[in-house]
């Protein structure tokens, strides 16, 4: 289908009519197990010498279905679904990394994201390195012998910032490695990173990608380019497994050695698994993604515009503001429009945003971004508290700055209720 535009692909790719009941919709196939034909059709596909279905941990129809229109929409090779973005982002690591093993990252993630890459990947024996993703020396010079991937988001979560994709595949591939980019803030309406050079691209579908706040998912997805057997760096997908009687992935599988290693291996052992139920939330989400888009961006460029000159506001981040340092970016990385995404710093301070987020009517006070409904959050106090305060400012999130995501209400309607709050929030 890749001949169909992607409006087209939202609603057809990996979509076809039940073969046993012609339903139109993709059914939930909430099933735990497959009857299989006879014995020598349950070995071909334990051995992987048939696709199918086996058990659901691994495999299901309806999760399927949204990994093969994700892989069409990101303009990848294949698709594996999980049960989160953070799920996600060990999924994509999980095959390159070992023991002794870094990656090189952006300052610049979600602050859960930091989290795990500083703290929790430690356990695995894995580390991070963090480095300021405008300075692609540093990018460069802080990749060593060990390292295994580059890692950065499109749009950065919580600030809005737009990274030179471009550049930072050059980086990775000059020293032979995959470029992972987190694609959750922008979804492939607004950003293609496999276009751009990346590798892998990952999302949280529990946010813009599904948009209604029900499930959590996530996603990776293989662009297939990339030449996993060059450097003898990536021996889980070059050397020969021995869950599998010394089957080589990428000689095997091909561009999709990624993609069926995170099935076999990764779910099978990992079991980070997408339930049918949630799969089915996404798809009916992914449908209106281009609608929906297209209105965060209008939303947020008007009152982004309207904060940025309000008494009490001491900056805005939104890349789509032409004050922005990343404005010039939008039209290379993102030119449909910056997303619905940035931050306000109040001249109040800590206490004045505590103050404001309280003064909130229309805007929902969560942990979440990429809903329907205009978001609010206090990232130094919620989701980046666990971060130092100069982790804090290096990740966008100072704090007297307050993360906005902004959704698909009457423009209007929203800036008069931040005005009412920022209006309290200021005595």
């Amino acid at each position: 289908m890749s001949e169909y535009g992607f409006d087209t692909l939202l609603i057809h790719a990996g979509a076809r009519p039940d073969p046993a009941t012609g339903a139109r919709q993709t059914p939930i196939y909430q099933t735990t197990a497959y009857v299989f034909r006879d014995a020598d059709h349950a070995a071909a596909l334990f051995n992987l010498q048939e696709v199918g279905f086996i058990y659901s941990r691994l495999t299901n129809p309806t999760v399927a279905v949204l990994q093969e229109k994700m892989a069409m929409l990101e303009g990848g090779q294949g698709a594996v679904c999980c049960s989160s973005g953070h799920a996600a982002q060990i999924m994509a690591l999980f095959p390159l990394m070992g023991p002794g093993k870094n990656i090189v990252v952006s300052t610049r993630l979600y602050g859960g994201s930091i989290t795990q890459f500083s703290q929790t990947i430690h356990r695995f024996g894995w580390s991070a390195k963090f480095v300021d993703f405008d300075d692609m020396d540093a990018v460069a010079a802080a990749i060593d012998d060990d390292t295994r991937a580059v890692f950065c988001e499109s749009i950065a979560n919580p600030g809005g910032y737009i990274t030179d994709l471009d550049a930072a595949a050059k980086v990775a591939s000059d020293a032979g490695l995959p470029l992972i980019v987190d694609n959750t803030s922008a979804t492939p309406y607004l950003c293609r990173p496999i276009e751009h050079g990346a590798t892998l691209v990952v999302h949280s579908m529990t946010k813009f990608l599904t948009g209604n706040g029900t499930v959590t998912g996530g996603v990776v997805v293989d662009s297939g380019t990339f030449d996993w057997s060059a450097s003898g760096k990536f021996p889980s997908l070059s050397e020969p497994e021995p869950a599998y009687h010394g089957l080589k992935f990428h000689e095997t599988f091909g561009p999709l050695a990624f993609t069926f290693h995170g099935i076999a291996v990764g779910l099978r052992d990992l079991g980070m698994t997408l339930n049918p139920q949630a799969a089915h939330y996404t798809l009916m989400g992914i449908e209106t993604l281009s609608l929906r888009m297209k209105k965060h961006v209008g939303n947020a460029e008007k009152v982004a515009g309207w904060l940025e000159g309000h008494a009490a506001v001491e900056g805005v981040t939104y890349a789509g503001l032409p004050s922005s340092p990343y404005h010039s970016r939008v039209a290379q990385i993102c030119p449909k429009g910056a997303g619905g995404l940035f931050t306000v710093a109040l001249k109040g301070g800590y206490e004045a945003c505590v103050k404001f987020v309280d003064s909130l009517e229309l805007f929902s006070h969560v942990a979440n971004l990429g809903d329907t409904r205009s978001l609010v959050i206090h990232s130094a106090s919620t989701t980046h508290r666990q971060l130092s305060e100069e982790q804090q400012i290096a990740a966008g999130a100072a704090p007297n700055v307050v993360r906005i995501s902004i959704g698909i209400e009457d423009a209007d309607d929203l800036i008069r209720d931040l005005d009412q709050a920022l209006a309290k929030a200021s005595t």
